[in-house]
């Protein structure tokens, strides 16, 4: 494989997808870098599993099966939307270290994996979603420089200071992108420092999961508009308008929590003034 070229930092990076073999077997970076990430998470996740009151056994569990489901679910989704191909070459389905996994199946297994979970756990939902948020924006992160070593998920072509030169071999000659892969991984990093110190003040129960959703949504619009390799639905980008849907969706949801909550407080103000000067003033109500 040809070198990655990065002609506005001076860099040429010389990486091959296939990390190492094991009897025969190749075993690509995509997977390891994705398991890395995977499991940082995990490992980070477990300073905060008292906050959220649920135990250590139970998150292992539930980061094991989100993870199994979330992957499968995110070949599904990605097979679904190139089914064009998919149907041609049915063996090349369940290779998925060759790349090819969206994100938004993957959170749509998550989640489904979360709701049976808090039900058979008898887990709040929404504890389970803000203690996750952060980790899962942390493992994004870092599972997006797989598709940095497979030379998949770039964007247009610029000549921006940041582009990315990558060898096509139909037309036989390097061309010059935006690395949206980076990109992603910068937005979900933020994300994931946003969160843990929005978590260290939180609100209302939900808050940090909405958040996520709301910030995930508006990121991932603008990055999905300058990809060349959309899943599509017609002429639309399906996941620019899911990022859209997301981020209007949550807004809405975060604002009215947020709403709700000030209420409650302003109440509970009002009833402790009003028990403060009844008793201040033995005032006797019957």
């Amino acid at each position: 494989m040809k070198p990655i070229l990065f002609p506005g930092l001076g860099l040429s990076l010389d990486i091959n997808n296939v990390a190492f073999n094991i009897f025969g077997k190749d075993i690509y970076w995509y997977g390891i870098i994705i398991t890395c990430g995977m499991l940082l998470a995990m490992l980070l996740a477990k300073h905060d599993k008292k906050k959220y009151g649920i135990s250590w056994d139970d998150i292992t569990s539930f980061f094991v099966w989100a993870i199994i489901v979330g992957i499968i679910s995110a070949r599904i989704y990605y097979v679904i939307f190139k089914w064009d191909y998919y149907s041609q070459n049915l063996s090349e389905i369940i290779k998925i270290w060759h790349g090819g996994i969206a994100i938004y199946g993957g959170i749509i297994g998550a989640l489904i994996t979360a709701v049976i979970f808090c039900k058979y756990k008898k887990v709040s939902f929404l504890n389970l979603c803000d203690f996750c948020a952060p980790y899962l924006a942390l493992a994004q992160s870092i599972g997006r420089w797989g598709n940095f070593v497979n030379r998949e998920a770039f964007g247009e072509v610029t000549n921006s200071f940041f582009r990315m030169g990558i060898f096509d071999e139909k037309l036989g000659e390097y061309i010059f992108v935006h690395p949206t892969f980076l990109y992603e991984s910068l937005v979900t990093l933020s994300i994931f420092i946003i969160l843990s110190l929005v978590k260290k003040k939180e609100c209302f129960k939900g808050q940090i999961f909405y958040l996520y959703m709301v910030l995930y949504g508006i990121g991932r619009f603008f990055v999905e508009g300058i990809r060349t390799d959309s899943l599509m639905l017609g002429t639309c980008r399906v996941s620019q308008i899911l990022a859209l849907i997301l981020a209007i969706t949550f807004s809405a949801i975060y604002i009215y929590s947020l709403r709700k909550k000030e209420k409650n407080v302003e109440n509970k103000k009002y009833k402790t003034l009003t028990t403060y000067v009844i008793n201040d003033y033995n005032i006797n109500i019957k």
